[in-house]
């Protein structure tokens, strides 16, 4: 008969195994490839917050609907956090109820895509075409005219209004 200590532990011993599996996976890196802005990790970490590192240098993601840039609407550009790069146009910003900052396409050589297998599945990763910076993801359930979804991390990105 099954203790329901014995099936927490055996829960935790599952989720370890996970864990430790899913690290074990080589995940999609821009780390290879040159990029016209460089830097050593220390000093993206002097460059960048905390929370700017994890997600551009470390492929991490922020909490759902925490950054203010999924709640700005005012004409301008979205940039990247790292090397300032225009990234995205504001006009091509919509509301996808994700929780995320999400684009149906970026500016013109602005970011590049790489597969990802990391949690046991394949997607493409997005990144800064200039330092490398991981923005996010790109899915093909977005709006027209193109189709995607640039699911951005909103700390990724600076933003700047266009002047009236």
């Amino acid at each position: 008969m099954l203790k329901r200590r014995n099936l927490l532990l055996a829960g935790i011993g599952g989720a370890a195994l996970l864990a430790a599996w899913r690290y074990s996976l080589p995940v999609a890196t821009a780390a290879d490839q040159n990029f016209r802005v460089t830097h050593t990790d220390a000093e993206w970490r002097k460059l960048l917050s905390p929370q700017q590192y994890a997600v551009l240098r470390r492929e991490g993601t922020e909490r759902p609907y925490s950054s203010p840039l999924n709640d700005e609407h005012r004409p301008g550009t979205f940039g990247c956090a790292g090397c300032q790069l225009e990234l995205f146009a504001s006009d091509t910003k919509f509301d996808s109820g994700t929780g995320w900052p999400s684009f149906w396409k970026p500016l013109d050589n602005a970011v590049g895509e790489i597969t990802d297998r990391s949690l046991g599945m394949s997607r493409t990763a997005v990144n800064c075409a200039q330092c490398g910076g991981h923005l996010g993801h790109v899915f093909d359930d977005g709006p027209k005219p193109t189709g995607l979804r640039y699911c951005m991390n909103g700390v990724a990105m600076t933003f700047k209004p266009r002047n009236a």
